[in-house]
């Protein structure tokens, strides 16, 4: 809620509206939008990344900072007087493991700052009714933090069934009026749902084409992870808790990053019971399950003496595989390794860098390197993960002797050379493991 640059009057602002969101769960909020005066906008817009991409409109945050105060009137007034309008957003495209691509979309400046101040109201509004198994978009909530409770929870309730649970296009599937029916159980703020609508309507523009979709928010937009996870609570999360739960004979439990989510449970029955009910309920707000890449996997403690025992299965969860292992002991435990399409992909990332980038200067090259083995090892240095870390260091190593062997016309560079020229006096970091939690 609070940030270095945020003035102490939008704090205030901030913190009356939590209070009441605190004391009065079931309380709707009428009158939200006349928070975001100048002051606000500017607290949002030093909340923005800087580096971010430009969106149709081609404005930097750099060169919106100059002379902000205006311009930021200017937004002001225009929102006041109901003159403001949202640009198109920006169609790109990133790659899934599937081999398909994911749509991505950028939103203008004046946009991103409108939708990141109503993202801080709705976040104090909403905070204090997510429920704790909710991790994703969420202040001080890391997917490692999920990981961790998906652990112990499996442990703790004995969890013997999981179901893996995925979403057909998510955020591209979003049904516009259930979405602003959910929303108006909590605001009623005719700005506040105005503006949403303004964002939802805006349009899509790629490749110089404006196309305008009857459903869906564009993920990379600002205001996209507070709907879906406003969306998600309604959809999954309260449902869940209020009609799930008290119906089941053994324990369960849920865990939501974003769309991504898993359930166990004690008893098969109440597995299966779930299974059957949760595209219905999904269907009922416009939304699918995939009925291929959901999945009921059977997820119990091995059982050694038991002939029967086919074994326990594995089940994906935030780019790992799930897994029952040995621990030092003798014992038995649950346990990550990355996922083989994550893991293969890594791989295939680093040798097509190294190659494309073989002629840059050397010190260049060991610093992105260098960089890209770090960032990999703070998401995927988990407790149990270490064999899959060092295969991406021996690749690194590997394609980085290829490819620095062939940018002088040789066709071959030793490995005793490699270590003396180059790794001596540019080392790559080694794997480590950066979570132990767990």
């Amino acid at each position: 809620m609070g940030g270095a640059r945020t003035p102490p009057t939008v704090l205030t602002k901030l913190q009356r509206v939590a209070e009441q969101a605190r004391e009065a769960p079931q309380m709707q909020f009428r009158s939200l939008a006349h928070l975001m005066d100048v002051e606000f906008l500017k607290a949002a817009f030093h909340k923005l990344k800087r580096g971010s991409s430009v969106g149709v409109d081609g404005v930097t945050w750099a060169r919106y900072a100059r002379e902000i105060d205006p311009k930021l009137e200017s937004l002001h007034d225009r929102l006041r007087t109901q003159r403001y309008r949202a640009q198109p957003v920006r169609r790109g495209w990133i790659p899934k493991e599937d081999g398909k691509k994911r749509p991505i979309g950028v939103p203008a400046l004046e946009d991103k700052i409108v939708q990141r101040a109503t993202a801080m109201l709705l976040e104090v509004v909403y905070e204090p009714i997510f429920h704790d198994f909710s991790y994703g978009f969420r202040r001080g909530r890391r997917p490692h933090d999920a990981l961790t409770e998906l652990r112990n929870q499996a442990l703790e309730t004995r969890t013997t069934w999981i179901i893996d649970a995925d979403i057909s296009s998510f955020f591209d599937s979003i049904d516009w009026k259930q979405l602003v029916d959910v929303i108006k159980q909590r605001v009623v703020d005719g700005g506040i749902i105005r503006l949403i609508g303004k964002w939802l309507n805006a349009g899509v523009l790629e490749e110089g084409k404006l196309a305008f979709p009857s459903e869906g928010t564009p993920q990379g937009g600002v205001i996209s992870p507070m709907l879906a996870n406003i969306f998600l609570h309604t959809v999954l999360d309260d449902w869940f808790v209020t009609e799930v739960k008290p119906r089941m004979h053994g324990r369960c439990y849920l865990i939501r990053y974003a769309d991504d989510f898993v359930v166990g449970f004690e008893k098969e029955q109440d597995a299966r019971r779930v299974m059957e009910v949760l595209p219905k309920r999904f269907e009922r707000f416009g939304l699918t399950i995939h009925p291929e890449k959901t999945r009921l996997v059977r997820f119990h403690r091995p059982r050694g003496n038991d002939p029967d025992d086919t074994g326990p299965g594995t089940f994906d969860f935030l780019g790992f595989t799930h897994y029952w292992g040995r621990t030092r002991d003798g014992g038995s435990t649950i346990k990550p390794c990355t996922r083989r399409k994550r893991l293969s992909r890594a791989l295939s990332a680093i040798w097509a860098w190294c190659k494309e980038h073989r002629h840059q200067p050397l010190k260049w090259q060991h610093r992105m390197l260098t960089a890209k083995l770090r960032g990999h090892y703070q998401y995927y240095g988990v407790r149990c993960n270490y064999k899959a870390l060092h295969a991406v260091y021996r690749q690194a190593l590997r394609a980085w002797k290829t490819w620095l062997g062939r940018r002088g016309g040789t066709t071959y560079l030793s490995w005793p050379l490699f270590r003396d020229k180059y790794l001596r006096l540019f080392p790559l970091p080694r794997p480590r493991i950066v979570h132990t939690g767990g």
